[in-house]
């Protein structure tokens, strides 16, 4: 029998979050205007003090990270032009071809490392500009790095691929979904790791745990082509201050509490180790996201081992045919044990013929 659903242990992801009590609070008292008439004061605090968290110029508040990452690349490039990307990045996986469909620029993807990385001679030679080629505009890193279990890119390794870019005449994006967990790791501001990026967006919504939200960064001039380009997407909002008043208590509360969420992580990573039956290798979970397999010994796929976990109150989320857990804010180290303890059971048990 599944537990009820606030007996839950919920490691899907952290986009599960709730919102704090301060951020209800906030949005119900929240100053508003019409935002796509530029005149609602709360989003425009969000907007001033998230580009100045990550030193940029200007920012831009949009519903989603898939939102942030068209607009930003749409409105870095041209039809018939291209954005380099990973073969593991999110803007690969996950968002349902919205470039080409939209915008009719081409993604060229590279294979990414274990470590989130795309080797720089690779990107070298990747950089097109032929007559008989789509023209390179762009290239997107991810940091952290979702399905690199949470990688962290170093800050030599960007400095790296900035210099190409500056080299090669194209501009550098940065999904920064979770660049505050970056931060974290690396014990610096984001603004240090966002400082040779054109453009870069981050979520509110994830490990900050506010309800809905990101955010696009840049200069004045990029970020007000880019409102032009939200508005062509349907992203802009009315009172949209009720979401930014959570997204503010977001960034000025939720930072410095992610280290609780990677030690938790780590946890999780260093005793699922232990297990029989698992394959991980605890050195890479960096921050708050853990993706480990299953030994084809012990009888389970991922799915129905998934389904298992679920009826034992866990539920994790799968990575291709890995599974991933994903801590957050509202999971204690108390909940990484009894996770661990359900992930045992599982494991001593046989899947059902």
């Amino acid at each position: 029998m599944v537990r009820e659903a606030d007996g839950l242990i919920d490691l899907r992801s952290d986009t599960v979050t709730k919102p704090t009590p301060e951020m209800r609070r906030a949005m119900a008292n929240a100053e508003v205007g019409d935002d796509v008439l530029g005149d609602d004061p709360t989003v425009r605090r969000l907007e001033e003090a998230a580009a100045q968290r990550v030193g940029k110029e200007a920012g831009l508040f949009v519903p989603s990270g898939i939102m942030a990452n068209l607009v930003s690349l749409l409105t870095l490039t041209g039809r018939n032009e291209e954005v380099i990307a990973g073969d593991e990045s999110h803007l690969y996986t996950s968002e349902v071809g919205g470039l080409g469909i939209l915008g009719g620029v081409f993604l060229q993807v590279l294979p990414n490392l274990p470590d989130g990385t795309i080797p720089i001679e690779r990107l070298r030679s990747a950089i097109r500009s032929a007559v008989y080629t789509p023209k390179t505009r762009v290239i997107s890193l991810e940091n952290t790095h979702n399905r690199c279990s949470g990688a962290v890119l170093p800050l030599e390794y960007i400095h790296q691929v900035a210099a190409l870019a500056r080299e090669k005449g194209v501009y550098l994006h940065l999904d920064g979904a979770r660049i505050f967990n970056a931060a974290v790791a690396l014990g610096v501001e984001a603004a240090a790791i966002a400082e040779p990026f054109d453009v870069v967006n981050f979520c509110f919504s994830k490990g900050l745990s506010a309800p809905v939200g990101s955010i696009v960064c840049g200069s004045q001039a990029f970020i007000q082509e880019a409102r032009r380009t939200r508005r062509m997407l349907g992203g802009g909002m009315r009172q949209a201050g009720v979401l930014a008043a959570a997204a503010l208590v977001a960034l000025e509360t939720m930072v410095d509490r992610l280290a609780e969420d990677h030690a938790n992580a780590r946890l999780l990573a260093e005793e699922l180790a232990n297990l029989s039956g698992i394959r991980i290798d605890p050195t890479r979970v960096q921050t708050n996201i853990v993706i480990f397999e299953l030994d084809p010994a012990t009888g389970w796929d991922s799915s129905r081992f998934q389904q298992a976990l679920r009826e034992q109150g866990v539920l994790l989320s799968l990575s291709g045919a890995r599974l991933r857990a994903v801590t957050h804010y509202g999971i204690t180290r108390v909940d990484i044990e009894r996770a661990l303890s359900a992930i045992q059971a599982v494991l001593q048990t046989r899947p059902p013929a």
